[in-house]
């Protein structure tokens, strides 16, 4: 019997972002069913403004009743929102190098303004021109080069206007920190980071302590996991 991997891309990514993972997974155990976020690929049509809720209903409308979940930065952040609200049918959990949100009120706020800026640039400036800011900074700077080429590809799949909607709305600092509610967590999770992904490792370190049902996984890469290491992620799957 086949089980449903629901898999969520990052920001600025879309599905399409999973087909190395997707291509190392065996077909006769696995189901993988990469989709499109809101404000993001095939999805850039849908109404703004864009909110979590959004997400967790396009995901639970599209998955089948029980599925495995794994999302990668944004989409983890989505994967964490849609476990915690509809726990019975999510079978299992990974975040592959997400945040579960910033409790800090002033960090989240400058979070927010950062990421409005972000927002009017999509805005205002040539996408391409966006494109490049967006890969070269310190997250992604130490990115082997065919790394930057897919996602700078993937990226080319999107909609500026629509992608400043879902950064306006799925921003890290307009969403509630979900650390309080690890507790809630019932399925087998696990947090999978990059060795030279130093923030998110550190992010990762605290979920396994916090999350009683949670465990890190540290494996070869940076930030960008899915594009960088399909194997390991592949293989954090399985």
């Amino acid at each position: 019997m086949t089980e449903t991997l629901v898999l969520l891309h990052g920001f600025g990514g879309t599905r399409r972002a999973w087909d190395g993972v997707i291509a190392r997974l065996p077909p006769e155990r696995y189901r993988a069913l990469a989709l499109d976020l809101p404000g993001h690929g095939e999805r850039s049509a849908d109404p703004w403004p864009i909110s979590f809720e959004d997400c967790v209903r396009a995901v639970l409308e599209a998955a089948p009743e029980r599925f495995a979940l794994c999302g990668y930065s944004l989409g983890g952040r989505v994967a964490l929102h849609v476990a915690l609200a509809a726990p019975e049918r999510v079978e299992r959990l990974v975040l592959v190098a997400s945040d579960p949100g910033i409790e800090d009120p002033a960090e989240r706020a400058a979070r927010l303004a950062a990421d409005e800026r972000v927002a009017q640039r999509l805005e205002g400036e040539p996408f391409e021109d966006w494109i490049e800011s967006w890969r070269t900074q310190p997250l992604f700077a130490a990115d082997p080069p065919e790394v930057g080429e897919l996602a700078r590809a993937d990226q080319r799949r999107n909609e500026p206007l629509a992608l400043a909607a879902a950064m306006r709305g799925l921003s890290v600092g307009a969403m509630a920190p979900l650390w309080e509610r690890l507790g809630e967590l019932e399925m087998p999770a696990r947090f999978v980071a990059g060795d030279r992904d130093e923030k998110f490792r550190a992010i990762g370190e605290r979920f396994a302590r916090e999350c009683p049902v949670g465990e890190l996984l540290v494996v070869a890469g940076g930030h960008g996991l899915p594009l960088e290491n399909p194997d390991a992620v592949a293989a954090s799957l399985r």
